[in-house]
C-alpha cells in the first residue's frame, strides 16, 4: 500500500500519533518524560506550531496541533529526531525509537476538533484493564494522569504555558463546560471520531474532504500512487448501486435483507467503501442497519473468497471495471 500523503497548508490542524518500535516504551522514567516535554515546547516555538492537547502513554503519544505554516512534516521530523537522539544517548542504545513514521490525520476544525481533544484526553482509560471500572474511578484515572493536558483544561492553575487551551474551550463555553463534555463522553462511552476518517488521512465532512482533495490536485505530483488514490473521483452511493442492480438484478430492498447472498453483500460493501468514500458505519445503513463490525466482516470474507475462488474474483474485477468506466 502506498504511503498516505501529508496534506500540508498554513493553518492546518492535525491529530498526530507515534508509537514505539515493536510496541516498546518510549520513556523509561520521568526524566525522559520531562525531556520529551521540554523538547516538544522548544520545537513548537521553533516551527510556530500551536499545541491544543497532548497525552503521553508508555509506548506512544498523541498530539493535537495547528501549523501556522505548511510545516507539519518538518516539525515532527525535528522533534522526533531530537527526542530519539536524547533517548538513545541517555540509555546507551542505537537505532529507531519509533515504529515507522508518525501518523497524522488532517482535522476539520468545526466538526471534529472538540471531539478529538476529548478522545486524546481519555486515552488513559481506554486501556483494557479500565473498561469494567466504575465511572468515578475512570474519571479520576484520567484526571490523575500526570502527562496530559487534561488537568489544565479543567483547572487553570494546572495549565502549561506551551498548550493553547483557548480555541477548544471557546467551542464549549469554558473549563466547567469542558469538564462536563469530557465526563459525558466517559460516562456514555461515545465512539471514536476516527471511525469517520476519509481517504485514510482526512477527518471531516464531505465539504472539508473535497476541499482537501482540490488542494492536492493543485500541489501534488500526479505520478504519486498515494496522490491518485487520494483525489480519485468520489461517487454517490446511488450510482454504484445502480450498476450493481443492473449486474445482479436486485434492488436496494434485497440488499437490506440479512439473509441475502453474503458474497453479493460483501461486493457491495467493498465497492461502496472504495468508490463512495463511505465509512463502514455508513455502509452498514445501506445494508439494512448492520453495524460497522458486520461490514468489516463482510469485506474480510469477500477478500478470502476472492483469494480462493476465481469466479468471485472475476465478478468483483468486472464490476469495478464497469464503475471505473462510468467515472
Amino acid at each position: 500500500m502506498a504511503r498516505a500523503l501529508r496534506i500540508q497548508f498554513p493553518g492546518a490542524h492535525y491529530h498526530i500519533t507515534c508509537r514505539g518500535i515493536e510496541h516498546r516504551n518510549v520513556y523509561m522514567d520521568n526524566a525522559d518524560r520531562r525531556k520529551f516535554l521540554a523538547l516538544l515546547a522548544d520545537s513548537l516555538e521553533t516551527y510556530q506550531v500551536v499545541l491544543y492537547a497532548y497525552i503521553m502513554m508508555d509506548n506512544h503519544f498523541h498530539l493535537l496541533i495547528r501549523t501556522s505554516k505548511a510545516n507539519c512534516s518538518e516539525f515532527m521530523r525535528h522533534f522526533n529526531i531530537r527526542y530519539t537522539g536524547w533517548f538513545n544517548w541517555r540509555h546507551e542504545r542505537g537505532g529507531n525509537l519509533y515504529q515507522g513514521r508518525y501518523h497524522a490525520y488532517l482535522i476539520d476544525v468545526d466538526n471534529y476538533l472538540l471531539e478529538v481533544s476529548r478522545y486524546v484526553h481519555l486515552n488513559p482509560v481506554r486501556v483494557k484493564q479500565m473498561q469494567a471500572a466504575a465511572f468515578q474511578e475512570r474519571w479520576q484515572k484520567a484526571m490523575d494522569h500526570p502527562w496530559s493536558s487534561l488537568p489544565g483544561y479543567v483547572d487553570a492553575r494546572r495549565a502549561l504555558d506551551f498548550v493553547d487551551h483557548s480555541a477548544v474551550l471557546a467551542m464549549v463555553g469554558g473549563r466547567r463546560a469542558y469538564r462536563k463534555f469530557v465526563a459525558d463522553g466517559l460516562r456514555h462511552g461515545l465512539e471514536s471520531p476516527f471511525k469517520h476518517v476519509r481517504s485514510r488521512t482526512i477527518l471531516g465532512d464531505n465539504d472539508f474532504a473535497s476541499s482537501a482533495k482540490r488542494f492536492l490536485r493543485r500541489v501534488s505530483p500526479r505520478e504519486q500512487p498515494a496522490y491518485r488514490e487520494m483525489i480519485s473521483v468520489t461517487l454517490e452511493p446511488e450510482a454504484v448501486l445502480g450498476i450493481l442492480r443492473l449486474e445482479f438484478g436486485i434492488g436496494k430492498e434485497a440488499l437490506e435483507r440479512r439473509g441475502s447472498n453474503g458474497t453479493v453483500r460483501g461486493i457491495v460493501a467493498e465497492l461502496l467503501y472504495k468508490y463512495c468514500d463511505m465509512t463502514q458505519a455508513q455502509i452498514g445503513q445501506v445494508l439494512g442497519g448492520i453495524d460497522y463490525v458486520a461490514v468489516s466482516l463482510l469485506r474480510k470474507r469477500l477478500r478470502k473468497k476472492m483469494d480462493r475462488d476465481s469466479t468471485v474474483r472475476q465478478q468483483y474485477t468486472d464490476l469495478a471495471a464497469r464503475i471505473d468506466v462510468s467515472v
